[in-house]
């Protein structure tokens, strides 16, 4: 404590960040500073102690320095989460940490879904709010997370709708042929946009009718950078048995569209940008009539080979998923077995008109 010229008290103190601490007001008497001392101390030996300067820090401050300093924020996401601030959590951003409460939370979250951004943008939205209020929590700046709405940052599982084998031949002949090998990797593959421009052409081996996966070519919303990022595990690392009946395909892009180093490439000679394959599909899918998007294709890929009796280890390793749950399971998952499911894929493509999908399936991302 010490006394101001003014003749009131002024209390701080070092708190557990190692910082020195200002009480936010002056006292009037010696007494009332120690009283208040009092408070924080017993606040501290149980917990409960608030960085209070910390806690005035305002939320979009905050949440950027968050993006900027965690090492586990990637680029695409952080310029997702920037661009959410910015259209969908505007009026959080000049509040205090400390005035961001459950009520605040709720009202915006409400205003929020009944407003015209998307339902994946505002869970994508409540998803960052709810990490930044946790590490707030963690840097003694609030007490509690506000963020306590059940179900709001859920990304549910969603009904997708698949191809038939009619209509995958049919979107084949109707892209433009520089295309076709990548509507064919996602929809007997099961591989994803991301993973087909990564290829290189030496992960392509004929001889073995293998495809490696070895990277994601990750592309910005919002500025014309792209780069290459390993698979988010490593699962996303594999080989994929290529169906024997689209090996002629393949061989002919390699022969006539590939360039020297990367299997996908532009006109230009220059990598492959998702959003040229994505338009391409598109054309071709309106001249046909579907309604499938090109990631419908991979689950398109995972139904076709859970017709020919490919069990859920078959599954994951063949499009590259994992989680704590099934690790096990790739144990049982051989070789030998992701082959002879790319070969039943050849007869389902033979037997044409006679294989039938159902309209949708629920499948996680």
């Amino acid at each position: 404590m010490r006394k101001l010229p003014s003749g009131r008290f002024q209390a701080s103190f070092i708190g557990p960040n190692g910082r020195r601490q200002t009480a936010p007001n002056t006292f009037r008497t010696k007494t009332d500073a120690d009283r208040w001392l009092v408070n924080v101390e017993a606040d501290i030996s149980r917990g409960a102690w608030l960085d209070e300067k910390l806690g005035r820090q305002t939320f979009g401050e905050y949440a950027k320095a968050y993006l900027r300093e965690n090492p586990d924020v990637g680029r695409r996401w952080e310029e997702t989460c920037l661009r959410n601030m910015r259209l969908h959590m505007v009026e959080l951003l000049d509040k205090p940490l400390i005035a961001i409460t459950g009520p605040v939370v709720r009202s915006w979250h409400a205003k929020a879904v009944a407003g015209p951004g998307g339902k994946t943008s505002i869970q994508q939205s409540y998803r960052f709010l709810r990490a930044v209020m946790n590490q707030a929590k963690r840097d003694g700046a609030i007490t509690v997370n506000p963020c306590t709405i059940k179900g709001a940052g859920s990304d549910r599982a969603k009904e997708r709708s698949v191809a038939t084998v009619v209509e995958v031949g049919a979107l084949v002949e109707s892209i433009t042929p520089r295309y076709r090998a990548a509507v064919l990797l996602a929809a007997w593959c099961g591989l994803r946009r991301g993973e087909i421009i990564g290829l290189a052409v030496e992960d392509v081996d004929l001889e073995a009718n293998e495809v490696w996966v070895r990277r994601n070519r990750v592309e910005l919303l919002e500025s014309a950078e792209a780069f290459d990022k390993d698979p988010k595990t490593d699962a996303g690392k594999r080989p994929v048995s290529i169906p024997p009946h689209l090996r002629p395909y393949i061989r002919e892009h390699l022969d006539k569209w590939a360039g020297k180093t990367w299997m996908f490439v532009g006109r230009d000679g220059e990598r492959m940008r998702g959003n040229a394959i994505y338009q391409a599909f598109v054309r071709a899918r309106n001249r046909v009539g579907v309604t499938v998007t090109f990631h419908d294709l991979r689950h398109t890929g995972q139904s076709l080979a859970a017709l020919t009796g490919a069990n859920l280890a078959d599954l994951k390793k063949r499009l590259g998923h994992s989680s704590n749950a099934a690790a096990s399971r790739y144990l049982h998952a051989i070789d030998g077995r992701d082959k002879e499911v790319a070969v039943e894929l050849s007869k389902l493509a033979a037997r044409g008109n006679a294989v039938e999908l159902p309209r949708s399936i629920i499948v996680k991302h």
